[in-house]
């Protein structure tokens, strides 16, 4: 075989997961390929790095991790290489502004997500109220968007983003969901123009917030260059927002099927959607017979 690239990075959520959050068969044996034939694929995603372990839990796969969207970078045998954390005191303002706001949170930090216990009671009421707005409404894709959220590994349930002002946790990313389009757009307006925090989104309903060193892009760089790869020999494919950093940073680049037009718009090809196996045809596209 004949490696076109020495590393492939790769999305989790709408790329290489299906719509039920599964790695499909197809997808698997093109990154078993990809290894044996020296390829590194590296997971980069949204997802804290002990909820992609999980996801990978029943296959004999073990990857390069790069998680909380760059913040952090694990090897694959789990050990944490490199992370940059949100400052404490502006994780702190961005968390008291969001609960006196009523948004469902969720906060990336060493070992747990941690999350308040009413956290999905405001989804519900959410849900509840755009149902009495417009009763004609099918709510069915707000539930599933929510149990999909949900499903993450590792959760723990705190009263207050203030049971966290006397630990000593890291806190990597900040995500903040909401099925109410305007409160969305009013967060995101609250914090676009921080200097110290970059903010992405990586799906309809959230908005999340990192530390301005911290990026997909930033943390796919930091990954070559240990691994003494050239950006030239990587590649990358995503299909939302968080991902436009590692999409832009590699040397060849691939939107899925099902994202975006402004994705497929920055990239240099559209592979098959998440459902089509899309990862699976974008690898065997860099790996060609001899």
């Amino acid at each position: 075989m004949i490696n076109v690239v020495k590393l492939i990075a790769v999305d989790l959520d709408g790329t290489l997961l299906n719509e039920e959050s599964q790695i499909s068969k197809k997808n698997l044996e093109a990154i078993k390929l990809a290894q044996t034939n020296d390829v590194e694929v590296v997971v980069a995603t949204g997802r804290a790095y002990f909820d992609v372990q999980t996801i990978f839990k029943n296959t004999d796969i073990k990857t390069w991790i790069i998680g909380a969207n760059g913040a952090t970078i694990h090897q694959p045998n789990g050990d944490l290489f490199h992370s940059v954390p949100i400052n404490k005191q502006d994780a702190i303002a961005i968390l008291s502004w969001l609960e006196q706001e009523d948004y469902y949170y969720e906060v990336f930090s060493n070992h747990a997500i941690f999350t308040p216990q009413n956290g999905r009671e405001l989804l519900t009421i959410e849900m509840d109220r755009i149902k009495s707005a417009n009763p004609e409404v099918s709510i069915e894709h707000l539930e599933h968007a929510a149990k999909k959220q949900f499903s993450q590994t590792g959760f723990s349930f705190i009263n207050s983003y203030r049971d966290l002002l006397e630990t000593d946790v890291d806190i990597y990313n900040i995500l903040a969901f909401s099925f109410n389009e305007e409160k969305l757009r009013k967060g995101w307006a609250k914090f676009e123009h921080k200097k110290d925090l970059t903010i992405v989104k990586s799906a309809k309903h959230n908005f999340e917030l990192e530390h301005k060193n911290a990026s997909k892009g930033i943390a796919l760089e930091i990954l070559a260059n240990e691994l003494k790869i050239n950006l030239s020999d990587t590649a990358a494919v995503g299909d939302s927002f968080n991902d436009l950093s590692m999409l832009k940073k590699a040397r060849r680049s691939a939107a899925m099927g099902n994202a975006p037009q402004e994705i497929k718009n920055s990239c240099d090809e559209v592979t098959l959607s998440n459902v089509e196996d899309g990862v699976a045809h974008f690898i065997y596209s860099l790996t060609k017979d001899a």
